[in-house]
Formats: structure tokens, sequence, C-alpha cells
């Protein structure tokens, strides 16, 4: 079976979808009962939560209008995939439509195109089957305009109980929030924390992040220019992206501050390297603040945040097994985690020096987003836009 779209991706998603599902490792064993228990928690959650990060925040309730808010979805390891799938389809559409112009103008290009889509759907859904059962939650930015269902596949299977995102239509829309109630429930047993806390800290974090989408009307299509103009870039030649991988792979060839880099690194352009700086300072600012806010809703909402929080960045930084670490480098995943810090530490650097209402300012225009250079300097962030906020002094 060929990939949704006519051959015209660079990955068969279907394959991808049944190799993950297939790799995945089964979750944490619950009941019928525990599990319709989680999931009713976990929507209740989500609903809470909304308030308490506006209130937290300051972010203006009036543009998060009850009908236009992004819907809610639990879903296991299996759903995971699949709206990831959904979304990722989405973003990459520019990138293959691109490679398929090229595959029809070369000779047995769309013999070599079925080949290709089929192998690097494998590789997808292996990589896949691996972030699954790390996700506790995320809010999909770029979710496609496909509604989900909860059609069952086992009778009396907790499974029945979770929602199942389809593949759906190559077309965006609304963001929605994902919770992964197996990953949630796997995590909370392994720190041994208060469940209905820990769950509830985990949607604060994830609402954060639609909270920002939501009241800041410009910054999904900002984010969405950047990843486009990325891909713009990616020289589909594969003799060319052959050569840089060869040039970043060759010892002595790159400067010693660069590190080993991920896979998405050593294919990159010079421009491709400057659109990725702005996206990550973005991306840590965004992660960073969903961190601040979590823990910053304080005891009265997470009676139990500050175990929480000491335990949860215990295991981060514990890591995990020599083959882990290597996958996490070449994926990028430990850039991930050092977003979380880098953006932590920015965002608590500019509240300390100019308040709530100060750092809001960050969500005025893409000019007022920080740098990547800012991320690590609040102060200079504070120089350049924060000072805004303060009072002017009386004239005469």
């Amino acid at each position: 079976m060929t990939s949704a779209g006519g051959g015209a991706d660079m990955v068969d998603w279907n394959l991808a979808v049944a190799t993950a599902t297939r790799l995945a490792r089964p979750g944490p064993q619950v009941t019928r009962e525990e599990a319709r228990t989680v999931v009713a928690e976990l929507r209740r959650h989500a609903v809470a939560a909304e308030g308490a990060v506006r209130e937290y925040t300051g972010m203006r309730a009036a543009r998060l209008a009850a009908d236009g808010a992004a819907p809610v979805l639990v879903v296991d390891r299996p759903g995971w995939v699949r709206a990831n799938v959904a979304g990722f389809r989405t973003v990459i559409r520019p990138l293959t439509q691109k490679l398929a112009a090229r595959r029809a103008d070369t000779a047995g290009g769309a013999l070599l195109g079925v080949v290709g889509e089929k192998v690097t759907g494998i590789e997808v859904g292996a990589v896949l089957a691996l972030l699954s059962g790390k996700v506790l939650g995320q809010y999909e930015t770029f979710a496609a305009a496909e509604p989900s269902t909860r059609t069952p596949r086992t009778p009396d299977s907790p499974a029945d109980l979770f929602d199942q995102p389809r593949l759906g239509p190559e077309q965006p829309g609304p963001g929605r929030l994902l919770l992964v109630a197996p990953n949630i429930v796997q995590v909370e047993r392994e720190l041994d924390v208060d469940p209905h806390d820990f769950r509830l800290w985990v949607c604060l974090h994830e609402e954060t992040h639609r909270t920002q989408f939501s009241a800041v009307p410009w910054l999904r299509d900002h984010v969405q220019s950047e990843v486009q103009a990325f891909l713009a870039e990616t020289d589909v030649e594969p003799v060319a992206l052959l050569e840089r991988l060869r040039e970043a792979l060759s010892p002595g060839e790159r400067p010693q501050s660069a590190g080993a880099g991920t896979l998405l690194e050593v294919v990159q352009t010079p421009n491709q390297r400057e659109i990725l700086a702005r996206l990550t300072a973005v991306m840590s600012l965004l992660e960073g603040h969903a961190d601040v806010v979590m823990d910053g809703v304080g005891p009265s909402v997470v009676p139990s945040v500050g175990e929480i929080r000491e335990k949860f960045q215990r295991r981060r930084d514990k890591g995990a097994g020599r083959l882990d670490l290597m996958l996490r480098r070449l994926l990028g995943m430990d850039a991930k985690l050092r977003q979380y810090q880098d953006g932590a530490v920015f965002v608590r650097g500019v509240l300390d020096r100019i308040g709530m209402d100060g750092f809001n300012l960050v969500w005025t225009s893409p000019n007022t987003l920080p740098t990547k250079d800012e991320i690590h300097d609040p102060a200079a962030w504070v120089a350049r836009v924060g000072r805004q906020s303060q009072p002017k002094p009386p004239e005469g």
C-alpha cells in the first residue's frame, strides 16, 4: 500500500504508523476502571488548567473564546503516533511536493520514489516508536484539519477509552492539546508522586502552550513561516546532501564548539542555520515559559509541586542508557532538554527584573521575541525591549 497522496510523499506514512505501532513498547498495566479514571481526570484537569494559566500569566482570556478553543485529546501511544504523523505531513508538505517534482524529471524516479518512501516510512516509524513512550503531552500547533474518533478496538479494553486521531487530509487545522495517558501514569509511578497533582502539573505545562498560541494570534503564523523557510532552503539533490553530510562528519573540518551535531544540523545550509537559531530561541522561550508557569501557579493549585519538580528534574538529569543517550543526541532530544533549562532561566531573569507585565511584552510582535543570544542574557532583552514597561520619569 503506497502512502496517501498518490506517491508524492517521501515517506510512506501508513507504513510509518504501522511500524511505530508494532515497535512501541506497551504502557503500564492498568485495569479498565483505572484507565477510565485517568482519562476523565486528565480531561477535567485540562479545563481547570486553562483558568490557572490565564490568572498567573495575565494573558487575556478574551482571546481564548470557548467556541474557538483547541480540542483536548487524551491518547495512548498509538494515538500519539497517528496525531504526530498527521501534523508532520501537514508541515513538510511543501518539501514533499518539491521532491516529487524533482523525481518526475528523473529516469526511474517513480520506482525509486516508491522504494524510498517505504524505507523512510520504516525509519520514521522506528523513531516515533521510541518517542511515543517518552512524551507526556504536547500542543500540536499544526494539527491536520481532521477530527478524532473514539472507536473501540478491543471490546472491554482500556484502549477503547482513548481518542483516536486519524491521518486525515493534509490541510492545517486548529491546534490541539494531546495528553498521553499511559506515559503520564508510568512517570507518576516511577517518581512515586501524588498522581492527581502530577496530572494537573502536566496539564498546566501543555495548557500554557495552548495559551501562548491562542492568546498571541501572530505566533502560529510566525513559527510556520520560519519552518517553511527552513524547508524551502532544503536541497533535494541527494549528491549535495551527501556532500554536506560527509563534510560534517569528517575529522577536523568542524569547529570544536560545534559538537557532534544532530542529524538535522549536519545537512543544513548557512541560511538554514540562521533560521534554526531563530526557531531555537522561540522554542526555548515557549518551553521555558511553560516550565515557569507550571511551577509558578503554586501550592494552592498543585500542593506537592515542590516535590514533583525536584523528582522530575532529577529524572531529567539522570538520563538513560548509552544507546538511548546516543539516539537522543542524534535526534536533537538533548537540545530539547536544554530548551527547557535555557528558556526557564531567561523567563525567570526577565520576571525578576520587570515583572509579568514587562515580560508579556515578549508577545507583542516577532521583533520583541528574544534572539538566541538574549535567551542566555535576559538583561540584554530587557535593555532592548523590556524598558518599554518601565514608568517614564515625570517631565519638567
